[in-house]
């Protein structure tokens, strides 16, 4: 099959995917689907929180910055993505794939930022309900949303612009991997290191370690319920007890695998590409490392699945929004769940 370039009449032209529309079209399909139904639930997240009154809680705040990261990735960053990933092919300037990188890591490692944060919420709820109201504050919250953003902005756009990504490995770049109509984000042995540590290792250790310490305190505090059960519920039966307890044992466990399942599957195969890849020579073809930058997209879907399709009020919500309720007077302080 005749090579085909991004730009046919301009030197050192990447090389343009030559697949049919066999292959094309199916992939359009599978990534606008992705893009819409991202921007469509994390905009029901966001809708929700902000409309009504009720849901404006400190907590309720971090799964609203949360969505509103993951909403901007749907909208500003993978649409780009997606052509890039079909055609094989930049046409959108040089300036602006500096910008899309940078957006792209800020936005992805803000994400994940979130999801740390959050766990720490859940941490405090589950493990010291009494003080929860005390240490989780709305500066405390506050001051984590700005974390999330600021330090993810800093490190993507200073990583970028100062290409400090590339630093140590210029000629091998500029070389073998830069050309004209490609837009890649490479990383050498030391950014890729430093990359995984600060946008997945970091807050997936604080993830694993918060939830492992959530489950303990959840499975001990269903013993207790079953202990007072025994005590003052005499009219219960001891089959109707144990299956008590142990109902809400594997609802936490449940839960809680859900969370770390989704977001370890979602990204582990993105940062371990970008971590191991420089150290083999990059053997591992591009477009699998892009294959695998999908899959971590696709964790800004299950996010607000996770965080708040699961709870009653957004249902709710959710059903009020979509049967236009909300633009009703007063619907701000519609009561979705008893306090």
């Amino acid at each position: 099959m005749q090579i085909q370039y991004c730009f046919e009449n301009i030197s050192r032209s990447c090389e343009k995917n030559t697949w049919g529309n066999n292959i094309k079209i199916p992939m359009y399909i599978f990534m606008v689907s992705t893009i819409v139904t991202t921007i469509a639930g994390n905009l029901a997240v966001i809708i929700s929180i902000a409309h009504f009154r009720q849901l404006h809680t400190p907590t309720n705040f971090l799964i609203l910055s949360m969505a509103i990261v993951d909403f901007l990735l749907g909208c500003l960053v993978m649409p780009y993505s997606m052509i890039r990933s079909v055609e094989n092919c930049w046409h959108f300037g040089e300036l602006f794939c500096k910008i899309h990188s940078s957006t792209d890591v800020m936005l992805s490692t803000a994400s994940i930022f979130h999801l740390s944060f959050i766990s720490v919420d859940r941490y405090y709820a589950v493990c010291d309900p009494l003080k929860y109201n005390i240490r989780m504050n709305i500066f405390i919250v506050l001051l984590m949303i700005t974390i999330s953003w600021i330090v993810p902005a800093i490190y993507a756009f200073g990583m970028i612009f100062l290409e400090l990504n590339i630093r140590g490995a210029e000629t091998y770049y500029y070389h073998n991997v830069s050309c004209v109509g490609g837009c890649f984000l490479f990383f050498t042995e030391m950014s890729g290191g430093i990359s995984t540590v600060v946008s997945f290792f970091i807050p997936a250790f604080v993830m694993i370690c918060v939830y492992g310490k959530i489950y303990i305190i959840a499975r001990r505090q269903a013993r207790s319920i079953k202990d007072a059960t025994n005590q003052l519920q005499f009219h219960m039966t001891l089959d109707g007890r144990k299956h008590f307890s142990r109902s809400r044992e594997r609802k936490a466990a449940k839960t809680l695998g859900i969370i770390m399942g989704v977001f370890l599957i979602c990204w582990t195969p993105f940062f371990f590409c970008i971590a191991v890849n420089p150290f083999q020579n990059y053997v591992i073809p591009s477009i699998t490392v892009d294959a695998f930058m999908w899959i971590g997209y696709m964790n800004s879907i299950f996010n607000p699945m996770i965080y708040a399709f699961f709870y009653t009020w957004f249902r709710r919500a959710l059903k009020l929004i979509l049967l236009g309720k909300i633009f009703s007077l007063d619907s701000s302080r519609t009561i979705l769940y008893s306090e």
